[in-house]
């Protein structure tokens, strides 16, 4: 899903990147005072979603495939702290692995860390309030929060590439390229999300009191 200098006209990159530092400037001040356990967590997490997403598998259409992170950044630190995250998460990719341009890299944030963190973390919320039994809410929340998260993301990245005359391929490839593609993987991140965040929830609750879901 990192998408590459060259594949975006000069009109996406703008927009992306205006959305992406408006974003970002607004979850520096919405994180402002947060605990040292906190931002502790966000680290260890940020290095699990690195070695994770240098993973790749190439797709046609020109992108690739790979385990994102952002519902479970979502779920684990909020949608603040998760897009912050996710943002020095791909930032370090960026930078020092040319893994995803630097013209691209505000399409890159967008997709997956304010799209996949919003729509991962929202969903989880939703089902808990939803579901009454309290374990089966979370791991049914976590997962559909996981998989839808990257299916909106991939297609969010197939509409970018698409529409940008510098991309050969259309939006009737990119988008059913990445939407049907990021469908399968997105069982297999929600699996894992949904996984990760129960075990959390059961052997370390105090870390998702800030989510409101601490139930047992």
């Amino acid at each position: 899903m990192h998408i590459p200098d060259g594949f975006l006209d000069t009109v996406t990159i703008v927009v992306t990147y205006a959305i992406f530092i408006m974003y970002l400037a607004y979850s520096l001040l919405k994180t402002k005072g947060i605990s040292a356990d906190k931002i502790s967590l966000a680290t260890v997490l940020a290095a699990g979603i690195f070695a994770a997403q240098m993973l790749n598998w190439p797709l046609p259409g020109g992108t690739s495939l790979h385990f994102v992170g952002g519902a479970l950044a979502g779920i684990l630190l909020g949608p603040w702290l998760g897009f912050l995250t996710m943002f020095l998460v791909l930032f370090i990719q960026c930078i020092i692995f040319h893994d995803g341009g630097i013209t691209a890299l505000g399409a890159n944030v967008f997709n997956m860390g304010i799209i996949g963190v919003l729509v991962g973390y929202y969903i989880f919320i939703m089902t808990n309030k939803l579901v009454r039994e309290a374990r089966k809410a979370r791991i049914l929340g976590a997962f559909l929060g996981g998989w839808i998260s990257v299916v909106i993301a991939g297609i969010a990245c197939g509409l970018e590439i698409g529409f940008s005359p510098a991309c050969p391929y259309g939006v009737c490839v990119t988008v059913p390229v990445m939407g049907s593609w990021h469908a399968v993987l997105g069982v297999i991140e929600g699996i894992i999300t949904a996984l990760v965040v129960d075990y959390i929830a059961l052997k370390a609750p105090y870390i998702m009191q800030d989510v409101g879901v601490v139930r047992k």
